[in-house]
């Protein structure tokens, strides 16, 4: 018997990463878990552990773009699943160019999209099942880039998750009294797939000294196993060694800088 045996989860990002580690414990703790994100193959290999491991998992094919999916996804989920008790909202992207001064539009609003837009879809979408079961629990990884924003995560990185931190605990204060738990964990940096689309990406020492998906997974766990009667509201996890960034850091000032504009130029002096 595990703590969340029969409730059906759903966690989007749930191919790799931390969406991965997180479905994994959830499903040994005996939820029903629904794997969505934009590779059907990874998606596909994570259900077919838990499932050797004797859980339950389904995996969908959704693109967090597309409000219209995502809406279906759920009335999907509650057809043939069952009504939602927890959503995980843990899928992110970056922007390529970091630096406000040199982002496309289009890069600014396809971070923005996946990052806070998708969120907003699926809370307002499970949220009538859980207000009628009386009860649920929405859990949503955001940053550390929320409240410490910097050239390392980018300008609509940054912003799409303060965004969603400010969202999360809107949800906290508006529906706390109809038994929703809404929690934001605030990671820092985590030795998952998005590090490979760094300006630089970390070395393999590097990586090994982060945070791993496992562990911002636990605590996901725990904040799902408590009892209905606690909320954690929101968790800060960090690495306990603190690396150098400073390169990293100026390789995002100048990505998609114009031709002609860089270090030592008079334009580039005047950032």
């Amino acid at each position: 018997m595990g703590t969340l045996d029969g409730q059906v989860t759903v966690v989007t990002g749930g191919g790799s990463g931390i969406g991965r580690s997180t479905a994994l414990q959830l499903a040994a703790e005996g939820a029903r878990v629904v794997v969505i994100g934009r590779r059907h193959d990874a998606l596909a290999e994570v259900v077919a552990e838990i499932e050797a491991a004797g859980g339950k998992a389904w995996a969908r094919q959704v693109d967090l773009e597309q409000r219209e999916e995502m809406i279906d996804l759920v009335r999907w989920v509650e057809a043939e699943v069952g009504p939602i008790g927890i959503l995980v909202n843990n899928a992110g992207v970056s922007s390529r160019v970091r630096n406000i001064r040199w982002i496309d539009e289009d890069d600014w609003n396809a971070t923005l999209s996946v990052n806070l837009t998708a969120v907003y879809v699926l809370i307002q979408a499970v949220l009538p099942g859980m207000l009628a079961a009386g009860g649920g629990t929405i859990v949503t990884v955001s940053s550390l880039a929320a409240v410490r924003p910097s050239l390392l995560g980018g300008a609509p990185y940054g912003a799409a998750k303060a965004g969603v931190r400010n969202l999360m605990t809107y949800l906290h204060t508006t529906f706390r009294n109809n038994n929703i738990r809404a929690t934001t964990i605030l990671p820092g940096e985590v030795n998952t797939p998005i590090m490979d689309t760094r300006v630089r990406p970390p070395s393999t020492e590097e990586r090994a000294a982060m945070v791993s998906p496992d562990d911002v997974a636990r605590a996901i766990l725990l904040c799902c196993t408590l009892p209905a009667r606690t909320t954690i509201e929101e968790l800060v996890i960090s690495p306990t060694l603190q690396r150098d960034q400073g390169p990293d850091t100026e390789i995002s000032r100048w990505l998609g800088a114009p031709d002609g504009v860089a270090p030592g130029t008079t334009e580039g002096n005047k950032s």
